[in-house]
């Protein structure tokens, strides 16, 4: 039997373990990211989708994940973050199952976002589990190795799918999730256990609504204006999707347990980490999308032969995570962070160089860059949003991570196709996408112009989030929360602390907030408590 804890959970025999299971999860996910993109030419043909609408296959799932990823958070501190976790692999796998038996392009979208619903219980979920089980001195290590898993898991996928592709059927893109995902769910039944109280919270159903009808009018309409003109349509649902999220933004400041708890921005720490990396993603997701368009497009690969230029990248950068997560622990996640988005910027001026003759080294040393860059952001920013957040909202904290990333990432996705429709055929920058079409040398220089300004934008992007990140190192002699952190009385507002010595964090039960200066692994000075 194994030990059990104050709250009548049993304890982990050993962290390690629980820790493999989480990287289980992530490199799931990680695998149908790159996975789905390689299958897009397959999904169009096989199912006679239009060429634009097979976009939504990806945005689809993205959306979803966006929406709910506070509100499965939320669900994870009301209900167990492990109960919520684990009931993610299930309707992932469940989802899985039913997009490897879509019948046309509604079916499948449809069943992307029920497989997106799962991706976000769980990733919303996994920094919270992580953090329940690791002390703040420890986690910047843990979140080393789920940037390990990313790493991993995006070369599984690209290397995995580009076999099942070529050689199998689109179909097992989706198969293949069903045995890894019940052996992960298994592992995970057997392995982690709860580990913290639960508490009462509701639903922000109004809240939900809105920010899902407003992103996906913006994302619906800038979808559309990459393959016609403006016209009043178009503006029409980019305008309402704006009004929509401004109501969603005013209307969260009025709700007693909001959807996105924008009091914890007033936490220095814990804004800048989270537009960091809300820029982050806005900057570099697109990126994959933009070198397989000038890869398969102007170089005349294969979608498979295109995606395994950048391997290199994902694995090299993956020994990056663990090393960056220790400095983290040790010291500040401020340096590996803000180095890392420094080192993605260079990269997207190394692709902000790619002509038509350029050798396809110059592709695999940029993504070596932009992947030792990442692996050192994620697990520093995840340890600092983790470290600045009170135990008892660990859950919201990790979902208000995972929305922020997403909604950067939603609109990277879609910026990257607008701005690739400028300098071509809107109808080719689509088929170019989904590995239909090539492009003659005339037009191909035009395109790649036009990618020029998309990563150039990119970096610039890249460098705001950087000096974001870099202000974190400000706040070091700001307090991090005050007032109950139990989540049985009070609003969550209320556990912000806007002025006050330092350490004066304490929760309404007389137990020791978050007050991470008392981490023996984080030594004080500069960026220390981030």
């Amino acid at each position: 039997m194994l030990p059990r804890n104050s709250t009548g959970s049993r304890d982990l025999a050993h962290p390690d373990l629980a820790l493999a299971v989480v990287v289980t999860g992530v490199v799931i996910a990680a695998v149908d990211a790159t996975i789905v993109v390689l299958a897009l030419p397959e999904i169009q043909r096989a199912l006679k989708v239009d060429v634009a609408s097979v976009i939504w296959v990806i945005i689809g799932y993205l959306l979803v994940m966006t929406v709910l990823s506070m509100q499965v958070g939320r669900l994870g501190d009301m209900f167990g973050r492990v109960r919520m976790y684990e009931a993610g692999f299930l309707v992932f796998i469940v989802g899985s199952f039913l997009c490897a038996l879509a019948f046309n392009e509604a079916s499948l979208i449809a069943f992307r976002v029920l497989q997106g619903a799962g991706g976000a219980l769980i990733s919303a979920n996994s920094g919270a589990v992580i953090a329940d089980i690791f002390p703040p001195e420890k986690r910047g290590r843990a979140y080393g190795f789920t940037a390990v898993g990313w790493s991993v898991g995006a070369v599984l996928g690209i290397v995995i799918g580009g076999v099942i592709v070529t050689y199998i059927d689109w179909r097992w893109i989706f198969w293949i999730n069903v045995p890894i995902g019940l052996v992960a769910l298994v592992a995970a039944t057997r392995i982690l256990r709860e580990k913290v109280e639960q508490t009462h919270k509701s639903i922000d159903w109004a809240g939900m609504i809105l920010l899902g009808t407003g992103l996906f009018g913006v994302l619906w309409g800038m979808t559309e204006l990459a393959r016609e003109p403006f016209n009043a349509t178009i503006g029409t649902f980019i305008g309402a999707g704006v009004v929509i999220l401004a109501a969603f933004a005013v209307a969260e400041t009025k709700v007693r347990d909001p959807m996105i708890h924008f009091s914890l921005l007033r936490v220095p720490t814990m804004s800048a980490s989270l537009f960091a990396s809300l820029v982050q993603a806005m900057a570099n997701f697109s990126v994959l999308f933009l070198l397989i368009m000038y890869l398969q497009g102007v170089k005349h690969l294969s979608p498979l032969h295109a995606s395994l230029l950048l391997v290199p990248g994902y694995v090299i950068g993956s020994f990056m995570g663990p090393l960056a997560g220790k400095t983290a622990d040790r010291r500040s996640p401020v340096l590996p962070a803000t180095l890392g988005l420094a080192a993605e910027a260079v990269a997207l001026v190394i692709y902000a160089s790619l002509g038509v003759g350029s050798s396809l080294w110059i592709v695999i040393a940029a993504s070596i860059i932009n992947g030792l860059g990442g692996a050192a952001f994620f697990p520093a920013n995840n340890s600092a949003v983790m470290k600045a957040s009170p135990p008892a909202m660990f859950g919201i904290s990790s979902g208000m991570l995972r929305t922020f990333s997403n909604v950067g990432m939603v609109f990277s996705f879609t910026i990257s196709i607008v701005i690739a429709a400028l300098s071509i055929p809107r109808r080719a920058a689509f088929a170019i996408f989904v590995g239909t079409t090539h492009l003659k040398k005339q037009v191909a220089a035009l395109f790649t112009t036009g990618l020029h300004s998309a990563f150039y934008a990119s970096a610039g992007l890249m460098l705001l989030a950087a000096l974001l990140s870099a202000t974190r190192v400000l706040s070091r002699d700001r307090p991090a929360f005050g007032g109950p952190q139990t989540g049985t009385g009070g609003s969550d507002s209320d556990m912000v602390a806007g002025s006050g010595a330092r350490g004066s964090a304490r929760s309404a039960i007389g137990e020791p907030g978050p007050d991470i200066d008392n981490a023996p692994a984080v030594p004080a000075g500069p960026g220390a408590g981030i």
